[in-house]
């Protein structure tokens, strides 16, 4: 899968595989790596994928960047299981690559924003090796009654970070509450953060991930 890769290090000994969100690419979130403010000790390799481009329903079918279909906002509603399957299979294969490459995988991070952290939740909490952690930003869990049979076991204590607008107007606050509350039901370790913002990202979120990545790979 084509991807935008951005190092901290000449020898990266860590990386973070970062999804971007429904119609952007993977230079979405490129410009956020020098705002972590992460230590000169950092050795990570940031991958940033670029989504294939899919015909989207609740965009009258137009073709976009996409992890999967979205039939509607309400996400009681029938979900792309396929689809997400199939994105998940594409992540995976990113993870194999950068274990090729010489990282351990609990020393990968899976970070995705929106529809990015829906593939980044799913997948990371059912990969069969132990990864550093899973960072999930304004998003939910999809095919959340599928998790329980499914869940990785050398992932049921990672470390989840998850943050989510106030004022998101495009994935509610309760639906990436709710998707909180059944993971700490499961017994996952989310570390939960709310910030005052619509369907985005905000530089007091940008600096509580550099905080939390500098702890995962760094410390």
């Amino acid at each position: 899968m084509d991807a935008l890769e951005i190092t901290t290090s000449d020898s990266p000994d860590s990386a973070v595989i970062w999804l971007h969100g429904l119609g952007a690419d993977g230079h979405d979130f490129a410009p956020i790596v020098p705002e972590l403010a992460l230590p000169a000790s950092a050795k990570i390799r940031f991958v940033f994928p670029h989504a294939p481009s899919l015909p989207v329903t609740i965009n009258g079918g137009y073709v976009m960047p996409a992890w999967y279909d979205v039939k509607s906002l309400d996400l009681s509603q029938e979900e792309d299981a396929a689809g997400i399957r199939n994105s998940q299979h594409r992540l995976e294969a990113l993870i194999h690559r950068e274990r090729e490459r010489g990282i351990a995988s609990t020393r990968i991070v899976l970070a995705g924003f929106s529809q990015g952290g829906a593939i980044a939740l799913h997948t990371g909490l059912r990969y069969d090796a132990p990864l550093a952690g899973v960072l999930a930003l304004s998003t939910y869990l999809p095919l959340p009654h599928s998790l329980a049979a499914e869940t990785g076991s050398a992932n049921t204590q990672i470390p989840v970070f998850m943050a989510h607008g106030t004022a998101d107007n495009v994935i509610p606050l309760d639906h990436g509450a709710a998707s909180r509350d059944l993971l700490q039901q499961q017994g996952f370790a989310v570390e939960w953060h709310e910030y005052s913002m619509s369907h985005s990202v905000c530089a007091e979120e940008i600096a509580d991930i550099g905080t939390w990545l500098t702890r995962i790979l760094v410390i």
